[in-house]
């Protein structure tokens, strides 16, 4: 294996031990335990969850720990080991959207939304590790938002099934932060089950577990992080939310998944006087197409034929929807040209990570190919590993 690839682990090289001990040189203290949640790669559906469509995630075994314990003066006492700096304290009845936290801003933000929601939680000690790289389009956030709330569930006895804690990270993202994500990445680090990929409706919730067994195929599954860092709270993700929303508006539409994929020309047609927004439906609504069909290959036994449907949807996003940048259409393109099945970028865009579905025998070639573009293009080397379908959120001590 390349040096710059990284191991493929069954468990994430940080375990619940090293989180309870760190803690405790934190805090002083035990912890009452230890809950993890995941990242994410979306195999296919980018943008459509704000649109209520169809998306197809499934966890990776990258995971954020977070250890907790309850405290009865309601303070917030937030700590990472994986950003610089001390312990972030703040009452939790002085919590407020948009006050400026830094990366404890989303924990903070799960805390508010459940008091807001009536829910009686009081104050906490936390601490939190993490191998899932932030900025990285693998859904940190969303791993972070969602450890909180399970171990906030399981401090105060909340009882919240996992449709709940998904929704009141959401609103955390949504709300406090500001981030007007959809509910995908919440509910994929809720919901997913190892040797899965999950189909979530974003309109009604329901679920189905897809079996997503690349290595019996004999295929895997690279994610390339390319490290340009991305922002979703920079406003370029805003913007396409707000065109999605005022095309159905236009359209006089709940949302764009209400467009059938043979209705699309009568749409597009229907909106000639905002070309602006024209690019974006097309995108949603082919897309929302496109998740359709790789299901069905999936169910078909065929996942090797998913791999030009992930090409497409590639394209989609950098010539319609805007969001790709020249590293993430390298990582794409060098991939393919080094033999890859498919390739296209994953995460809300503009830097983060692409995916490549290779054959096992391939995935040395195209992980090479795609350093020495990168060495070559004077960009930092990529980090490249093999994503393998993990569990969702859990106890973990």
């Amino acid at each position: 294996m390349p040096a710059h690839e990284a191991a493929d682990p069954t468990a994430p090289p940080h375990g619940a031990a090293r989180t309870d001990a760190a803690f405790r040189a934190v805090y002083g203290t035990a912890p009452t335990g230890v809950w993890a949640a995941p990242g994410r790669v979306n195999l296919i559906g980018e943008h459509t969850d704000y649109n209520d469509g169809f998306v197809l995630p499934f966890a990776l075994t990258d995971t954020t720990l977070a250890a907790a314990a309850p405290r009865t003066d309601g303070a917030l006492r937030l700590h990472s080991g994986d950003v610089p700096g001390g312990v972030v304290e703040v009452p939790a009845d002085a919590l407020a959207p948009g006050r400026d936290l830094g990366w404890a801003a989303y924990p903070a933000g799960v805390v508010w939304a459940m008091r807001d929601t009536g829910l009686p939680v009081g104050g906490v000690d936390l601490h939190v590790d993490s191998t899932v790289p932030t900025g990285a389009g693998l859904s940190s956030s969303a791993a972070l938002e969602v450890a909180t709330a399970l171990a906030l569930d399981g401090l105060y006895g909340l009882g919240l099934d996992r449709q709940e804690l998904a929704r009141l990270a959401q609103r955390a993202e949504n709300a406090f932060v500001g981030v007007p994500c959809g509910i995908m990445d919440q509910t994929a680090a809720t919901s997913c089950t190892t040797g899965h990929a999950l189909l979530l409706d974003t309109r009604d919730l329901t679920t189905r577990q897809v079996p997503f067994d690349l290595a019996g195929h004999g295929l895997r599954l690279l994610v390339i992080d390319t490290r340009v860092r991305h922002a979703l709270a920079d406003g370029a993700y805003a913007e396409r939310r707000a065109g999605c929303e005022r095309a159905a508006r236009h359209l006089g539409i709940p949302a764009l998944r209400d467009i059938a994929h043979d209705q699309l020309p009568d749409a597009l047609a229907a909106l000639a006087e905002f070309p602006d927004v024209r690019p974006l439906v097309r995108h949603i609504v082919t897309e929302n197409h496109r998740v359709r069909q790789v299901i069905a290959r999936l169910d078909a036994g065929e996942p090797r034929a998913a791999g030009p449907l992930l090409t497409a949807g590639h394209a989609s996003l950098r010539d319609d929807f805007a969001v790709s940048c020249a590293e993430l259409d390298l990582a794409v393109d060098t991939a393919l040209a080094a033999g890859a099945l498919g390739a296209r970028m994953t995460g809300g865009g503009f830097g983060g990570s692409a995916v490549a579905l290779v054959e096992d025998a391939a995935a040395r070639e195209v992980a090479d190919a795609v350093h020495t573009a990168f060495t070559a293009a004077g960009h930092a080397a990529p980090r490249v590993f093999t994503a393998r379908p993990g569990p969702g959120a859990h106890r973990a001590a």
